[in-house]
């Protein structure tokens, strides 16, 4: 991953209602949500969460598929780990026994 895109991921996550729906699909998934669900539980009205859905889509955070009327959204996985180990690639320098707390922390939810 290149700064640009580390950048524009992170940026897409620096909103609210934003990082509030990435949550949500990541805790919805594999199924993912349809964008009016989405809106309803995050009681945004949903001309606001597409476009909301569309920023984190152009990020790389999330998956949109068509199923006959509705649009389903997923959290694109792949690109958060991308994210995640851009951030975390040089961590403390090579020293494993260092990032061990961290990787032991983010472990066990998966």
């Amino acid at each position: 991953m290149e700064n640009e895109s580390a950048i524009t991921a992170l940026g897409a996550l620096a909103q609210g209602t934003r990082l509030d729906g990435f949550r949500l699909l990541v805790r919805h998934e594999p199924d993912g949500l349809a964008a009016g669900e989405i809106a309803r539980q995050l009681e945004v009205p949903q001309n606001t969460m597409s476009a909301h859905l569309g920023i984190l889509a152009r990020a790389g955070l999330v998956r949109a598929e068509r199923h006959s009327r509705s649009i389903i959204y997923r959290a694109d996985l792949d690109g958060l780990r991308a994210v995640m180990l851009f951030l975390v690639k040089d961590c403390c320098e090579g020293s494993a026994e260092l990032c061990a707390p961290l990787v032991a922390e983010l472990a066990p939810c998966c």
